[in-house]
């Protein structure tokens, strides 16, 4: 029963930033595919909503892998590259100015709210699908 029941818990820190990278690239790349899709489909207002979204989900991936490697490096007593309040502060500060673009781009573009919601999305999704693909190896 020593055999590990947590398949996560092997996974090495190195691992899981590139899984956060690779969760970026593929988010861009299904949002610039969406987004063409759906300007040729819809128009542009359509398009630029998923942009959004899809602006502020690449950037929620990458906040989560600058406050993964800093509680990585608390976590094994090295000296953070950054300090921690000033992340958490930059965290904090992220998550007011994306309510900001939400808000904004509903009032201003006056496209689908749900085209806005498929690229925030986008970060669940390729997140999800990176997590399950590292568990499978």
């Amino acid at each position: 029963m020593t055999e590990s029941l947590q398949p996560v818990a092997d996974v090495s820190p190195e691992a899981l930033y590139a899984m956060l990278w690779r969760a970026m690239r593929n988010a861009l790349i299904l949002a610039l595919v969406l987004a063409a899709a759906i300007w040729i489909g819809s128009g542009w207002r359509n398009a630029a909503m998923l942009g959004v979204g899809a602006a502020i989900s690449i950037a929620s991936i990458y906040e989560w892998l600058r406050l993964a490697r800093m509680v990585n490096a608390r976590l094994d007593r090295q000296q953070s590259g950054a300090n921690t309040g000033i992340v958490v502060l930059f965290f904090l500060l992220r998550l007011l100015l994306f309510a900001a673009a939400i808000y904004g781009s509903l009032k201003v573009i006056q496209g689908s709210g749900a085209a806005l919601l498929g690229g925030l999305a986008l970060a669940v999704t390729t997140m999800g699908w990176e997590a399950l693909r590292m568990l499978r190896q």
